[in-house]
């Protein structure tokens, strides 16, 4: 059995690897780090990576692409005749992260820590290898929705009951009874039922899916116990950063707030995510974020920016920094953040963003 957890260079992989370090020592000490890298990083990313190798003690292995004499994503644009990657044509996922990780553990039994938060409704990068299964520590419920659908269907009520009946600790209360013998529908909802159970006991519910899934074909069921069963808080967003905190790491440099004025008025702005720094998925801001801070990267992403292709669909780098253009855009961001105060807070990941751009489920983890 291998334990993996990717490093993006963002917050929540990064306070994953804390997190196992300094609440399930035992687990950690069998984990295997890795990085894809895609050559075409930030340096705060390249940064965060050495600071938290030193704090784990172990090396965080760099996975790369392909080994051609070509940075892996140059290789591969080549590959896609100079079409850019974008929403609808995400091949730099696949190529860059994905594969190589798919590659790097081979037909090994793996278990894959993915840092997505409590207070995040999204599942992320899912492996359709029947050896990799995904495990989200920071949640409640610290399995997939494969899982989940598959232990808690209709049709697996008697022996879901059955497992409960063995491993609830103070036995099959009344509620227990009606909330597992309650099929799911309609007016019962798989997440109503999921969350009924796991308000009476997390760590009950994470046993119970551990020892139904014994006689399947699950890398998980090739485990005799399992550390994380026993845990019951959540990690939400304040969590993460007190993670940070507490154990002296600090978080990546890009997510610094760095101000700015503009027709009077001041305003912040940072980047929002780990990933390549020419990233299609950053907003606006975040491009001349990068201008003003990296123009050297910033020259480079233009570079790629030829025979009609651009990073953006209406725009390219060069009308987004002239003067007038620039200024509007700093303006927008702070309009934006001007309406978000005025909004009731959540602690939903969508509504902390300033804006609803599409987000990357797999680099951005």
């Amino acid at each position: 059995m291998r334990h993996v957890l990717g490093i993006s260079g963002g917050k929540d992989s990064t306070a994953l690897a804390i997190y196992l370090k300094t609440k399930f020592p035992d687990l950690a000490n069998q984990v295997e780090y890795y990085f894809a890298d895609t050559g075409k990083e930030l340096p705060e990313t390249y940064k965060l990576l050495d600071e938290l190798q030193s704090f784990l003690g172990k090396q965080i292995v760099r996975l790369e692409a392909n080994s051609s004499h070509k940075n892996a994503f140059d290789h591969y644009l080549d590959v896609y005749n100079g079409y850019l990657p974008s929403s609808m044509a995400r091949w730099c996922t696949k190529k860059l992260k994905l594969e190589p990780f798919e590659t790097w553990v081979g037909n090994d039994q793996v278990l894959s820590y993915v840092g997505i938060r409590g207070d995040e409704d999204r599942e992320g990068y899912i492996s359709t290898k029947q050896n990799i299964q995904s495990i989200f520590p920071f949640r409640r419920n610290i399995w997939s929705l494969e899982i989940i659908n598959l232990v808690m269907h209709n049709s697996s009520i008697d022996k879901f009951f059955d497992v409960y009946s063995k491993f609830s600790p103070t036995g099959l209360t009344e509620r227990y009874k009606e909330i597992i013998l309650t099929p799911q529908s309609r007016k019962y909802l798989l997440s109503q039922k999921l969350n009924d159970l796991l308000n009476i006991s997390v760590s009950t519910f994470n046993r119970v899916v551990f020892e139904f899934l014994k006689d399947k074909e699950y890398p998980i069921s090739k485990l005799k116990e399992y550390s994380l069963l026993e845990k019951e808080e959540s990690i939400y967003l304040n969590g993460v950063y007190q993670l940070f905190k507490e154990n002296g790491v600090k978080t990546p440099g890009y997510y610094d707030e760095i101000e700015y004025e503009v027709n009077g008025e001041k305003g912040t702005y940072k980047r929002s995510r780990s990933g390549c720094y020419f990233c299609f998925y950053q907003r606006k801001i975040e491009w001349i974020w990068l201008y003003e801070r990296h123009p050297d990267l910033f020259k480079l992403a233009q570079e790629y920016e030829k025979d009609g292709y651009t990073w953006m669909d209406n725009e390219s780098l060069n009308d987004i920094i002239q003067p007038k253009r620039m200024a509007e855009i700093k303006q927008e961001n702070i309009e934006k953040f001007k309406k978000k105060l005025s909004i009731p807070k959540s602690n939903k990941l969508i509504d902390t963003l300033v804006n609803d751009e599409e987000l990357c489920a797999n680099c951005f983890i």
